[in-house]
């Protein structure tokens, strides 16, 4: 018996290898059929171009309805995708102040949400807390001028957090000193 050869998987270097051989026209149409197979490719190319009036609504839905499902039509709570929105905009343009919005976002939708159905997931509040520390570093990089705004808001989602228990808004409270914002 021959031994069967190991199959190597296909990666990035084989696609790039393949499109050195396309022509403007046929990368032109190589990209309309990937717009039209996937939303999601539609969003991100809209992100990437800057197109459309408020090109961080897209990541906002996708943030709202994974962190604030419709109970009543059986949805349900999904931190992966929601993180997933984030890193998404972060590959198609990736601006500081939109990746500061969207954390910011993401910790509104998750507070307010546990908040008002009592949820009780301490995974969920972990996930939490991790991205409001992300929202903080985000915000620490951004220009003077743009940081008041956002730090109210996480304040904000720091005073609601002390409805939720399981030391969140402890945790919040303790990462809003480290950062030198919170007395």
């Amino acid at each position: 018996m021959k031994a069967s050869k190991t199959k190597r998987s296909t990666s990035w270097s084989d696609v790039k290898a393949r499109l050195i051989h396309f022509d403007h026209d046929g990368l032109v149409g190589l990209v309309h059929d990937l717009y039209t197979a996937d939303k999601s490719i539609q969003i991100f190319l809209h992100a990437r171009f800057g197109l459309g009036e408020d090109i961080l609504e897209p990541y906002k839905i996708t943030i709202s309805r994974c962190l604030w499902p419709d109970m009543f039509r059986n949805q349900t709570v999904s931190v992966a995708e929601a993180k997933k929105a984030i890193a998404n905009y972060r590959k198609a343009i990736g601006q500081p102040e939109g990746l500061a919005e969207l954390m910011v976002f993401y910790c509104e939708r998750g507070s307010g949400f546990s908040v008002e159905v009592g949820l009780q997931d301490e995974g969920f509040f972990n996930a939490l807390v991790r991205m409001f520390e992300q929202a903080l570093k985000a915000i620490s990089k951004l220009p003077d001028e743009q940081r008041p705004l956002l730090m109210e808001r996480l304040e904000a989602v720091c005073r609601i957090s002390q409805n939720i228990g399981y030391g969140v808004e402890d945790a919040m409270k303790d990462l809003l000193v480290e950062y030198d914002i919170y007395d």
